[in-house]
C-alpha cells in the first residue's frame, strides 16, 4: 500500500497543480503548495495573459473525478464548432462534430483556477503558500529552498516534490543541473511566431457582438486571429503573427501602420477592437515554443508534471486539457503501484510519449488553423468527415479523437488520424463535394481497413 503518512509538496498553484493538490487531499494525503504569485482570488491577472481556455473531454475527465464538473461546466461558454471569416468578411461553420455533446468548453482561466482554490481550501485551509517562490532543490538531502516576496530565503525537508510551475519550471531546472546523473534529455523549440491578445467587448444590452457559441477564426495563409467567448459577452482575440517579415510584429510601429493592416487583413473584425492601438502596443507579446523532456522523475523525490514536463503551443486547444489528464493519469496510478517510486517511473513512461504526440499534432494544427481552413479541399474533407460521422457514428476523425476521446490515447490518435487524414484529403482532391451512401460506405471500409 502507498505510504499516506509522506507529505506532498506541490511547486505551482496553477490548474495542474491545483487540480493535483485536490485530489491528493480528497485521498487523504498531507499536501503544501508554494506559489510565486500573490492569490488570484485577491489580485487582478495581468494584462495579455490568458483568459480562456478551451476545455474539453479529456479535461473534463479529470474534473469528474475531483466532482467539479457540474460547477466549471456551468461557468463555460460551449463552442460548437469553427466559424471562419474570410477576407470580405464571409462566414463558413465547420462544425467540431455530427455527435451530440461533442463540443468544446471556453472556460475563463481565472474562474477555473478560483474553483479549484476554493476546494483546496475547504479541506485544508491556508494550503497554498502564496508568494512564495522555489528556488532550489536537493533531492539527496531532501531540502529544498523557497524565497518570500521580500526575497528572504526559508528551506523545508520535502519526501515527495511534484513541479507544476508551468513552462519556465524551477523543478526542470532541477533536471537540468541534474542532467549528466540522471540521462536527462531536454529540448525548446521556438516558433516564429508571437500573439497579442485583444478584446472584443459586448455590443448594447451586453450581448455578444459574434456568435457566441463557436471558435472565431480569421486564416490569413502564414498568419491569423482566433477569438474566444467569455461569460461577460466579451471576446478574447488573439493575433498570431511572424516576428519578422513583411506582414509582422516588426513592420507594426505606429498606429497607421497597424490600422492599415487590420483594414486590408481583418476588416470586419476592427470595428469590433475599440482599443486596437492601446491594447497591440501595451500588451506584451506572448511567445510561442515547445519543451520536450525526459525523464520526468528522480526516483521517488522529484516528478514532473504539466507544462514543467511539457510545454505545448496551444493550437489544438489541448494544453490545459493534457496537464488535467496528467493528474487523472497519476490518480488511476496511486491505485495500481506498490510504491511512490513505482508510480513515478510509470507516469513518466506512460505520458512521455502521450505528451509528444499532442505536441507534435499542436503544431500541425497551428498550420492548418492559420491555411488550410480555408483552402477548398480541407472544407470537403470535413464535409466528407461530418458524412461519416453521421452515417457511420462509430467513425471518428484526428481531432475528435484527440477532442472528444479520452479512451484513445494521444499517441494512438495521432497515428491513426494522419494514417485517415491521408487518404481523405487524396480522396477530396478532386472538386468532388457530395457522396451516394455506397461510396461513403466504400471510403468508411478503407478506414476501418487502416486500421488492421
Amino acid at each position: 500500500m502507498i505510504d499516506q503518512n509522506r507529505t506532498i509538496q506541490i511547486a505551482g498553484s496553477g490548474l495542474v497543480g491545483s487540480l493535483l493538490a485536490l485530489r491528493l487531499l480528497q485521498r487523504g494525503f498531507n499536501v503544501k503548495v508554494y506559489e510565486s504569485r500573490p492569490d488570484m482570488r485577491k489580485s487582478s491577472i495581468s494584462a495579455g495573459r490568458s483568459i480562456n481556455l478551451a476545455l474539453s473531454h479529456r479535461g473534463i475527465q479529470a474534473l469528474k473525478s475531483a466532482g467539479l464538473e457540474k460547477e466549471i461546466l456551468e461557468n463555460a461558454i460551449k463552442m460548437e464548432g469553427r466559424l471562419i471569416h474570410d477576407l470580405e468578411g464571409n462566414l463558413t461553420f465547420q462544425a467540431y462534430s455530427s455527435r451530440p455533446g461533442e463540443f468544446i468548453n471556453s472556460i475563463s482561466r481565472r474562474t477555473l483556477n478560483v474553483i479549484l482554490m476554493d476546494a483546496i481550501e475547504k479541506i485544508k485551509p491556508n494550503a497554498i503558500q502564496f508568494n512564495t517562490q522555489l528556488k532550489k532543490i536537493n533531492s539527496q538531502s531532501g531540502i529544498a529552498v523557497l524565497e518570500n516576496e521580500l526575497k528572504q530565503s526559508e528551506e523545508f525537508t520535502f519526501d515527495l516534490l511534484i513541479g507544476t510551475d508551468g513552462a519556465a519550471s524551477a523543478c526542470r531546472q532541477y533536471f537540468m543541473e541534474q542532467s549528466a546523473r540522471l540521462h536527462f534529455n531536454y529540448s525548446q523549440v521556438f516558433q516564429n511566431y508571437g500573439y497579442k491578445e485583444l478584446t472584443i467587448p459586448p455590443g448594447p444590452n451586453n450581448k455578444f457582438l459574434l456568435e457566441k457559441n463557436a471558435l472565431h477564426i480569421w486564416p490569413r495563409g502564414h498568419f491569423m486571429m482566433i477569438a474566444l467567448p467569455n461569460p461577460d459577452a466579451t471576446f478574447t482575440a488573439t493575433l498570431f503573427l511572424p516576428y519578422h517579415g513583411s506582414e509582422s510584429f516588426e513592420v507594426l510601429k505606429n498606429e497607421d501602420q497597424l490600422v492599415t493592416f487590420f483594414n486590408t487583413h481583418f476588416k470586419d473584425a476592427i470595428s469590433l477592437i475599440p482599443h486596437l492601438t492601446q491594447e497591440f502596443f501595451q500588451n506584451p507579446t506572448g511567445h510561442l515554443y515547445t519543451v520536450k523532456c525526459s525523464p520526468w522523475h528522480d526516483a521517488d523525490k522529484v516528478l514532473l508534471m504539466g507544462d514543467a514536463a511539457h510545454a505545448i503551443i496551444p493550437f489544438y486547444g489541448q494544453g490545459m486539457n493534457c496537464g488535467f489528464e496528467d493528474v487523472f493519469i497519476f490518480d488511476q496510478l496511486l491505485d495500481q503501484n506498490p510504491d511512490w517510486n513505482s508510480i513515478c517511473k510509470s507516469f513518466s513512461e506512460i505520458r512521455k510519449p502521450n505528451s509528444d504526440a499532442i505536441a507534435d499534432l499542436a503544431e500541425d494544427n497551428f498550420i492548418e488553423m492559420r491555411d488550410k481552413v480555408a483552402d477548398p479541399v480541407f472544407q470537403r474533407k470535413r464535409k466528407l468527415e461530418m458524412q461519416l460521422e453521421k452515417q457511420f457514428p462509430e467513425y471518428y476523425s484526428k481531432y475528435a479523437m484527440v477532442t472528444f476521446r479520452p479512451d484513445i490515447s494521444y499517441y494512438d490518435a495521432m497515428i491513426k488520424g494522419r494514417k485517415q487524414d491521408e487518404l481523405l484529403m487524396n480522396i477530396c482532391a478532386s472538386e468532388k463535394s457530395e457522396w451516394t451512401e455506397s461510396e461513403l460506405k466504400e471510403i468508411y471500409n478503407k478506414l476501418v481497413n487502416l486500421s488492421l
